[in-house]
């Protein structure tokens, strides 16, 4: 297996097409330890094995937790995304890189995109995960090892934000073409403000650091 890994990454290099001049080109790992805060380094199939005793994991989503893939078919690194809402019992939102190809070139962010979980039991070991060139989910059912938390939870412990509704209009600035219009009616709107403030924050800190 670790041979397979060796020989496909220079693959995925070579495949992908150039980002335009004064954009980063980001890798899932690195963006998903900066934007979370979770500081596992290495390639993403190794976070889950690398969170063990580290970080406490779960199966269940919650904001701030990044979600770990297992490395399958043509996605042998794996990959891992950061959790930005939780919208129910079956989906939520993530932001992560390196994903879709925007405007013909990979390596770059998308912002609070749809995760669908198409799991049997509702487990959230399978999903289906927005992709940008068809404006829509994916076909594909990509397997999950489950969540990597920032900090030690409690397994009875609620998500933080719950969101109530849900839109998906284009939205001009997102290069996803996903908008969530949530409702949150567990928090005040102080606290609501402070949550979705502090990705926007982070978010805003690392493309700063790279605008031309």
């Amino acid at each position: 297996m670790q041979i397979g890994r060796l020989i496909f990454l220079p693959l995925l290099l070579v495949a992908a097409a150039p980002v335009s001049a004064g954009e980063p080109y980001w890798q899932c790992a690195a963006f998903a330890r900066q934007f979370s805060g979770i500081g596992i380094r290495g390639d993403a199939w190794t976070w889950w094995g690398q969170a063990e005793g580290r970080y406490a994991k779960g199966s269940q989503p919650r904001i701030g937790a990044v979600m770990s893939f297992v490395p399958t078919g043509p996605m042998q690194l794996g990959h891992v995304a950061t959790v930005t809402q939780v919208l129910g019992a079956r989906e939520l939102t993530i932001t992560h890189a390196n994903w879709s190809p925007i405007n013909g070139t990979r390596g770059q962010i998308e912002r609070d995109v749809l995760v669908r979980d198409v799991s049997d039991n509702n487990d959230w070991s399978r999903v289906r995960v927005w992709y940008a060139p068809i404006d829509n989910l994916g076909a594909t059912a990509w397997p999950i090892d489950g969540f990597i938390y920032a900090r030690a939870v409690r397994a009875d412990e609620p998500a933080r934000l719950q969101v109530a509704s849900a839109t998906v209009p284009r939205a001009s600035g997102l290069r996803s073409g996903f908008k969530i219009d949530f409702l949150d009616r567990a928090t005040t709107k102080p606290q609501r403000r402070a949550l979705i403030g502090s990705d926007v924050i982070r978010l805003a800190t690392l493309e700063a650091r790279f605008r031309p």
